[in-house]
């Protein structure tokens, strides 16, 4: 087949191409399904040198992230130097993406998916101000309760030696609020979900994008059904897990 019918062809289904090793960041190298055949439209995966994204041209905004972290990792991130300097991702059609205008005076921080914190090399922290991998959140709830979720995330990989880490927003109600001229979604709600595969443990947490302090932990067949996504690198036998709580949160 010729090389231009190819490219055409894969700008139809309207994904982007993945890097072979960025499979590397999710669980047993699959990524989530999208289970609402109305979010499928429009979505790109983006790859970065040390995660992964899922954009979303309806919701302006990315629909998972996905991380793999090791002990070594997290080790290397309490070194880095926070950057703050977002950017629209330029492999996103202008149409399809957030602008920096679009936060500006909104009233919602620019939320990580993938948190700057867990970047372990200049590359990786500066793409992690991507727009692609933020999302409007509640201040108080993105410098407080999420913040401590993310801290807590990093224990487990220093402790367990590696972690798989999806998170991403939920979006429940007919009316959703949007922000900017392009009409960034608003998310609801906030979701991890966590996979430690030394202790095959994997569960979900669940926050609402509100000035909280209480999150839910989900068995990740509850959060399959709540977040209209499916976790098919996440073992069958370990979905209905349901741990305590996270240590430190």
């Amino acid at each position: 087949m010729k090389k231009w019918l190819v490219c055409l062809l894969l700008a139809l289904a309207g994904h982007a191409v993945a890097a072979p090793s960025c499979t590397e960041f999710t669980p047993n190298g699959q990524w989530p399904v999208l289970t609402n055949p109305k979010m499928v439209p429009g979505t790109r995966l983006l790859c970065y040198s040390d995660f992964a994204v899922l954009h979303s041209g309806i919701t302006h905004g990315p629909l998972w992230s996905a991380e793999h972290l090791s002990r070594a990792h997290i080790e290397a991130a309490k070194d880095m130097v926070r950057t703050n300097r977002f950017f629209e991702d330029a492999r996103l059609p202008e149409s399809e993406r957030a602008t920096l205008a679009d936060y500006r005076r909104s009233g919602f921080d620019r939320g990580h998916m993938s948190p700057a914190g867990n970047r372990w090399n200049a590359e990786a922290m500066a793409q992690s101000f991507s727009l692609a991998n933020v999302v409007p959140q509640n201040h108080l709830h993105n410098q407080q309760l999420w913040s401590r979720l993310e801290t807590a995330v990093r224990k487990l990989a220093l402790k367990d030696g590696e972690v798989y880490v999806l998170t991403g927003p939920m979006f429940v109600g007919e009316q959703l609020q949007t922000i900017g001229a392009n009409g960034v979604f608003v998310p609801t709600q906030l979701f991890k979900l966590i996979y430690v595969p030394s202790r095959q443990l994997a569960f979900g947490v669940v926050s609402d994008n509100a000035a909280t302090r209480s999150y839910q932990i989900k068995t990740v067949h509850e959060l399959e059904a709540a977040s209209n996504l499916r976790f098919p690198g996440i073992p069958e036998n370990l979905k209905d897990q349901r741990p305590g709580g996270l240590k430190g949160v």
